[in-house]
């Protein structure tokens, strides 16, 4: 069972702390562990209503967007059959 909680919440990598100039530093075993070298660019997103951040490498995002788009014609043909299939029940009542 914790596995499945770990997997929903995430590793806990340990605490930071920010610093005066707002800076934040990563622990050590999550930048070995996630690949987040010198250079890495990070995304930031509010999280838990203004209570929390979740850091994200651009990467990540850019290949996500990748794959969305790479079957945006795949969706929107299932949204032309939904489409079609919800007119033709309105003529078969009518």
């Amino acid at each position: 069972m914790e596995q499945e909680h770990r997997r929903l919440i995430g590793k806990c990598f340990g605490s930071a702390v920010v610093g005066p100039r707002g800076q934040l530093v990563i622990p050590v075993e999550a930048r070995k562990e996630l690949g987040v070298d010198i250079g890495t660019k990070l995304l930031v997103f509010n999280h838990f209503g203004g209570r929390g951040m979740v850091f994200v490498k651009v990467e990540a995002v850019e290949d996500m967007f990748n794959i969305m788009s790479s079957h945006l014609e795949e969706f929107a043909k299932l949204l032309r059959e939904t489409e079609s299939d919800g007119k033709e029940s309105d003529n078969n009542r009518g």
